[in-house]
């Protein structure tokens, strides 16, 4: 008999940022890298003979965890990717909804009749990663192994084992990140021991499955749009310095008209289906031959603070900038805006330098971008 650990990887920027990640080869988050750790200590006294992975990082760094007191190395195997969604990979789940919303229906609740052109369908997914699978059982006879692998494909293998259609996909819910399946291997056949198991996670390294709205982007409309910005603008500004004194909306407007015409998606409205939730404006020359990014405005309506809205509208700034080979992102925060510095601290980023001005002390925050293990 073989026994099989089957692995979803950690949480990784995909899933952080409210993206389609499939192929897309993202990072691992902080939260992702606690969960490993967490994992790991899992594993501490599990005599494993091997570890297999996915090719894509999140699934590798994953597998670290399962190999590291055994001294094992990580074999990996593109088999055990996650379903291809073509047209989709690296996309924003709020946009998506908006312009596929049948699509997305069908992804989430009827995988099995799910299809696009260019993508996977859950039928190839098995057809791939079930035989690697069953070759890695036949190979490790009597054995103990690990395999990292990912949320659909993971659904689809456990679909197949457990003899449940998938279009009961509220039966065989996605892994949650780093949850285990103990898989038995004898006669030729897999059964389960237990499936999705992540009681390995400390409380503060689970996610909160009631997850933010999936925010759309649309680019800023100079004409019909322009009130919404200096009222964002001018609500930002107050949150920040108490009152509206000193504060004129006509510059930064035109700062913000001249940021569309060199990239017309630099500067974004955000709906959460019909209804405003925020705006970004992003500069596009501004610190583009020093290599970093720059922020001008991030802003959310009250109704969206504090519900994990924010990332969604960092990861615009993260997914344009890094485009351009950027390698950092840079903004100002106001000293006495808490709330905001707080929020920035949380995602990675760091003071690195400060300036006086008539209305408080404005701190120079930097975030790095596309810092990997293997980069």
């Amino acid at each position: 008999m073989t026994e099989i650990y089957l692995i979803r990887h950690a949480q990784a920027e995909g899933n952080r940022y409210h993206m389609m990640q499939g192929h897309w080869d993202g990072g691992v988050t902080a939260l992702g890298r606690r969960q490993i750790e967490e994992l790991a200590e899992r594993f501490r006294d599990i005599p494993l003979d091997a570890v297999y992975a996915s090719d894509l990082y999140r699934a590798r760094l994953t597998a670290g965890a399962a190999a590291r007191w055994r001294g094992l190395p990580v074999r990996t195997d593109p088999a055990l990717r996650e379903v291809n969604v073509g047209p989709w990979e690296g996309r924003f789940f709020g946009d998506l909804k908006w312009e596929n919303a049948e699509s997305i229906r069908l992804f989430i609740t009827d995988p099995e009749a799910w299809r696009l052109e260019g993508a996977e369908t859950c039928a190839d997914v098995t057809g791939r990663a079930y035989p690697a699978l069953e070759a890695i059982a036949r190979r490790h006879e009597g054995q103990r192994v690990a395999v990292v692998s990912h949320g659909v494909t993971i659904r689809c293998l456990l679909s197949r084992i457990l003899d449940i259609s998938l279009k009961e996909a509220s039966q065989l819910p996605i892994s949650t990140n780093t949850a285990v399946s103990l898989l038995r291997w004898e006669n030729g056949r897999f059964a389960a021991e237990y499936v999705n198991d992540d009681s390995h996670l400390r409380e503060q390294s689970r996610v909160n499955w009631r997850r933010a709205a999936d925010l759309r982007g649309a680019p800023l409309s100079p004409e019909e749009d322009r009130a919404y910005y200096e009222a964002c603008y001018a609500d930002a500004w107050r949150f920040a310095h108490g009152d509206l004194e000193g504060f004129a909306p006509e510059p930064y407007f035109e700062a913000a008209r001249g940021h569309l015409r060199v990239r017309p998606d630099a500067v974004l409205r955000f709906y959460d289906e019909e209804r405003s939730a925020g705006l970004l404006d992003l500069d596009p020359l501004r610190g583009k031959r020093c290599g970093y990014g720059w922020i001008s405005l991030l802003y959310l309506e009250p109704a969206y603070r504090g519900k994990g809205c924010g990332v969604q509208l960092l990861a615009r700034a993260y997914s344009m900038f890094r485009a351009e080979g950027r390698r950092a992102l840079r903004l100002n925060v106001a000293e006495d805006n808490e709330t905001a510095l707080a929020f920035y601290l949380r995602e990675g980023f760091r003071q690195i330098g400060s300036e006086g001005g008539g209305h408080g002390r404005l701190l120079l925050m930097e975030k790095k971008l596309g810092v990997r293990d293997d980069a």
